[in-house]
């Protein structure tokens, strides 16, 4: 073809937007993830007011780590993966741009109403109906680009992280709507239009499949995109992965009950839930060992490539995470781990041994091609990053097993005569030293984001965009 398909092959505008806004939320997300955590090692960090206090921070927390930082990384990546395998331009740029803004006012949202009190008290889907609409036009909007952009791809073949990405956004946005309807009372009230087990049932349906298909299907097309990619080698089995997305999305939406266990809804759904869970560490081991396999042959590699390092021990932790939430998902186990800081310590083994992990090894990965630079700034930097990322997750995760184990066994001692052994203050101040290193690994964690922030501020100030998207342009023309 000696025509140009456009005047640049790629948008890569709004990748660049994401990819910026995913390092800004990262740092507010755990920095804000440090501070509730000292709070729980010096209750005075409450300062004693209402809209600083915990119980309304810590939803703040999970939105900013969740839907701002990994959200803008989903984006980030998605926009970049389609494009570039299916060798065509986003469908609509206004449109693109449009899912840009309208997420950022979605957070800027939280950011406000969380804090002062408005809250649906739903686990992950805190937001109040107006930004709970906002957010669903926003990722319909984000659906009709990736699915736009897919249908007028030049490709014959739909590369199998596109798979993972379309399920991630088809699912999120049934989970979103069906979850959040609910009915107005005033501006920032709302009831949901379900009540009792219902309600609840209802809610870790959308809770758990927010884990498991924002957190995980999405973050697999990053997986199935980026490891290859910075390993340059080919997936180890095309076959696998095709066999992973089927198993995965059939399983995974019938996980939720297990966040029910010992409640009033029906014992078998519970069962149903916990046995789900249980089948659900084959797909996800076949996705891991997948992903670890591809390195076959580039092993070597590890040894100079940190970009490498953060996506393969991303995917020993989510190796590590799919074998952990099953287990806990059989009711013996749960009846000792629940409400403990076990669960914290799971969920922050997945959000930041995985989700962080993979989307900052990819984050590190596309910089350079977005902004025309041959790498990164400082790969020492990178190095440093990788290092205090992953002994702070180690250190959270660790104490947060130790106070876990430790709040289950105190809860449920019992003397001969049948009382309680120790009251909850005793197990809360058992519990204290774990508090200190688990705010101490956030820290760490929370640091590298710094680290990376000054990388990537280093890399762009030297970057040219109009050579990058040049670049593409070439390689895509050259391709046809």
């Amino acid at each position: 073809m000696s025509t140009a398909i456009s005047p640049t092959a790629y948008n890569y505008k709004v990748v660049r937007q994401f990819a910026i806004m995913t390092v800004v939320w990262g740092i507010l997300g755990m920095g804000l993830g440090v501070f509730i955590a000292s709070q729980l090692v010096w209750p005075e960090l409450n300062f004693g007011l209402p809209w600083t206090s915990f119980g309304r921070l810590r939803p703040l927390h999970t939105n900013l780590v969740i839907f701002a930082f990994g959200g803008c990384a989903l984006f980030a990546t998605s926009y970049y993966v389609v494009q570039r395998t299916c060798q065509t331009r986003l469908i609509s740029d206004s449109l693109a741009a449009f899912t840009f803004w309208g997420w950022q006012a979605v957070i800027v949202g939280a950011i406000v109403t969380l804090p002062l009190g408005y809250t649906t008290t739903k686990e992950y889907a805190e937001l109040e109906w107006p930004l709970a609409i906002l957010l669903a036009i926003v990722w319909v909007t984000y659906g009709l680009v990736f699915f736009g952009t897919i249908t007028k791809r030049k490709t014959k073949h739909i590369y199998v992280g596109n798979w993972f990405y379309g399920a991630f956004i088809v699912v999120t946005a049934m989970l979103h709507i069906v979850n959040h309807a609910s009915l107005p009372v005033s501006f920032f009230k709302s009831y949901s239009v379900y009540a009792g087990a219902t309600d609840a049932m209802i809610q870790w349906w959308y809770g758990h499949n927010a884990v498991g298909f924002f957190l995980t299907t999405g973050f697999l097309g990053m997986m199935y995109y980026f490891v290859p990619k910075q390993a340059e080698r080919p997936i180890y089995s095309y076959r696998l992965s095709i066999v992973h997305f089927w198993a995965l999305i059939t399983l995974y939406i019938w996980a939720g009950p297990h966040h029910l266990h010992y409640t009033a809804l029906p014992d078998w759904a519970q069962s149903l839930g916990m046995a789900m869970s249980i089948i659900l560490l084959a797909p996800s081991w076949g996705g891991m060992i997948n992903g670890m396999m591809t390195l076959s042959g580039a092993w070597h590699k590890l040894r100079t490539d940190p970009i490498l390092r953060f996506l393969v021990v991303s995917l020993a932790f989510y190796g590590m995470s799919t074998f952990e939430g099953p287990m806990m998902a059989i009711k013996t186990v749960n009846s000792l781990s629940h409400y403990t800081d076990w669960t914290i310590g799971h969920v922050h083994a997945g959000a930041l041994g995985w989700v962080a992990m993979i989307s900052i090894g990819a984050i590190y990965h596309m910089i350079p091609k977005l902004f025309g630079r041959a790498q990164m700034h400082s790969i020492g930097l990178i190095n440093a990053h990788f290092w205090l990322a992953t002994i702070g997750t180690v250190l959270y995760i660790a104490s947060m097993w130790v106070n876990g184990i430790t709040q289950g066994l105190m809860w449920r001692a019992i003397n001969d005569d049948g009382t309680l052994t120790y009251s909850f203050v005793e197990a809360l101040q058992a519990s204290h030293p774990g508090f200190i290193v688990r705010a101490l690994g956030g820290a760490f964690f929370a640091s590298g984001m710094l680290f990376m922030a000054y990388n990537v501020w280093r890399t762009v100030r030297a970057s040219n965009p109009a050579e990058a998207e040049a670049a593409e342009q070439i390689a895509v023309v050259g391709a046809h």
